[in-house]
């Protein structure tokens, strides 16, 4: 365990109650592909857009390849600043081949913008999560539809997550391959992730990560990426990211990526010396989970962490 490892400690974490959803499982949302402001704002070009777009561009933090910040990307944080989501940009908190992500200041508050790449993205990776999700049925291959109906899917799964009582950060705004979301973190960097982190009582963590993973899937949601690279300490709770993935019941391989995020969590935990097992994590959320209906099967509450025992940070 390196210097870097961080130990979290004297601070409680929990579950959320959860919402009521209608039919969970059985809909989804609409996803508009076409044409947005900010690709009309690309094609206009005024002035003022592009005095913007080159203080963008030249700022210490934003020398990036254009595969990131296209002509059309420039014009949706333009627009998410004319709209009042974005007031000053800071730095990257994380790169990577699909996205990147900034931290940004909104009005009094710090916010994430996930910006999600077009030009370089070939989506190979991305093509087992898309086919067979009827979200994107008919946007074919065009990446910039690809791309767009992504970033609102993320969106809504992060929704869709937060009603069903599953912490994740807040979706605040949406504008063509930019999501502006809840930052994650405090004055001394972004939330630590569970693979960078010593839980003094990983039980008890492991109680909660089973039961968002029991409350996606009774939403009718499968992660499909779970594991101690997704789950992050923020102020003592533990909280699920990157959602972008995420796909519904309906999808054909769902089954297989629940097995897969029940067999990721019982092993990272299982290493930490908890009693963990993959088929009794899978089994757990099938026998209390009905994606299909909305039949109230969570389990008794003495089977569901109320708080977490003490976390410390070194």
């Amino acid at each position: 365990m390196t210097d870097e490892r961080r130990h979290v400690s004297d601070e409680e974490y929990g579950l959320l109650d959860t919402d009521e959803a209608d039919a969970p499982g059985d809909e989804w949302e609409e996803l508009d592909v076409s044409d947005t402001e900010a690709d009309r704002i690309a094609r206009r070009r005024d002035r003022e857009f592009d005095e913007f777009r080159k203080r963008i561009k030249d700022a210490d933090q934003f020398k990036v390849e254009a595969s990131v910040f296209d002509d059309a990307t420039f014009g949706a944080l333009y627009k998410l600043v004319q709209d009042g989501h974005i007031d000053a940009f800071g730095g990257p908190i994380s790169t990577g081949k699909e996205a990147n992500v900034y931290t940004a200041l909104a009005e009094d508050a710090e916010v994430a913008v996930k910006v999600y790449r077009i030009n370089a993205s070939d989506f190979k990776d991305m093509r087992g999560y898309l086919d067979g999700d009827p979200r994107f049925e008919g946007i074919g291959s065009d990446k910039k539809k690809v791309v767009t109906a992504w970033v609102r899917k993320e969106a809504s799964n992060l929704e869709r997550a937060r009603r069903a009582g599953v912490r994740t950060p807040e979706p605040i705004a949406v504008e063509r391959n930019v999501l502006v979301m809840e930052y994650l973190g405090t004055d001394a960097g972004r939330a630590k992730r569970l693979s960078e982190v010593h839980v003094e009582n990983p039980e008890t963590a492991y109680g909660v990560v089973r039961e968002y993973v029991r409350r996606l899937y009774d939403a009718g949601l499968v992660h499909g990426d779970l594991s101690e690279y997704n789950v992050v300490f923020h102020e003592g709770q533990l909280y699920v990211i990157d959602l972008g993935q995420a796909v519904t019941v309906h999808h054909p391989n769902a089954e297989e990526f629940l097995e897969r995020d029940c067999r990721n969590v019982a092993n990272f935990f299982a290493r930490q010396g908890v009693d963990a097992d993959p088929d009794d994590l899978l089994a757990y959320v099938r026998d209390h989970a009905t994606p299909a209906d909305d039949e109230d099967t969570a389990p008794d509450d003495e089977d569901v962490p109320d708080s977490a025992t003490d976390l410390t940070e070194e």
